[in-house]
């Protein structure tokens, strides 16, 4: 088990209110309840329960408690004790798309790597426009992902790139009107501002998850595509493609993490380098 699942559980079990909980340990409702829920799998019975009264701790609960705070005491009397200065540790969660794992990771992890290399990264990938969702609902530590113009009040963020959006078709066939976007995101937003602005009646071909999957189709014949430049340098389909004109607003990527973090240990690690 995880420290930071027995701190939460260890939380709750003082509170008995999951929303207080939720909010003093900077996680989602959600997050919260399936931290629980895999604590009571793993015990194999209910930890706590949910009345009129409100929450409270079940008989096995309570020894799950007793065991909690020993596993904690000794992890904390375990580095006390190292012979060694004991420095940041711990698992910190990432998301990334896998073109900015990389791109950009490398460099921005490089100094937190070199600094604490006892942090253990957990990198995870997945579709760039729930990048933003999965950090505010506690699923990550921090995101590199693109920045809307009005990124919500409980996160923070800071610029690592920027780069262009860029339409792209394969060599082998001329534009007809038909275009590949983005299921959902910023990138699919952009491309319909420029529909808009030009007075384009796009015949929408396709609507992939993921940049990358967006290439391929484009390479397929399938349509025009809209992709920031970034992902087509790294793609491998990039030589079988060739860019048609058309000035789209550009994309920011950052660094982004929950505000209420940048206490944590961990995220201040890396936000401060």
């Amino acid at each position: 088990m995880e420290h930071r699942e027995l701190e939460l559980f260890l939380h709750l079990a003082r509170t008995l209110n999951y929303g207080r909980t939720s909010l003093e340990c900077h996680v989602s409702a959600a997050t919260l309840t399936r931290t629980i829920q895999r604590l009571e799998t793993r015990v194999g019975a209910r930890l706590l329960d949910r009345g009129p009264r409100g929450v409270v701790l079940t008989e096995e609960g309570r020894r799950f408690t007793a065991y909690a705070e020993q596993a904690l005491e000794l992890w904390d009397d375990y580095r006390a004790a190292s012979d060694e200065p004991v420095g940041l540790t711990g698992d910190l969660r990432i998301f990334a798309t896998v073109t900015a794992c990389q791109t950009l990771l490398p460099d921005l992890l490089k100094p937190l790597r070199a600094t604490h290399p006892q942090i253990r990264l957990d990198v995870r990938t997945g579709d760039a426009a729930a990048a933003l969702a999965r950090l505010d609902e506690g699923e990550v530590d921090a995101a590199v992902a693109g920045i809307p113009k009005r990124l919500p009040q409980t996160l923070v963020s800071r610029t690592v790139a920027v780069t262009d959006l860029v339409l792209v078709h394969t060599r082998d066939t001329e534009p007809d009107g038909s275009y590949v976007v983005p299921a959902r995101g910023l990138v699919r937003e952009a491309a319909y501002r420029w529909f808009r602005k030009t007075g384009t009646k796009p015949t929408i071909a396709a609507e992939p998850d993921g940049h990358e999957a967006l290439l391929a189709l484009v390479a397929l014949g399938c349509g025009t595509g809209v992709v920031p430049r970034l992902v087509l340098e790294s793609s491998v389909v990039r030589e079988q493609l060739v860019e048609v004109p058309g000035e789209l607003e550009p994309l920011t990527i950052g660094l982004c993490v929950r505000r209420g973090d940048l206490r944590r240990p961990l995220v201040a690690a890396l936000w401060g380098l």
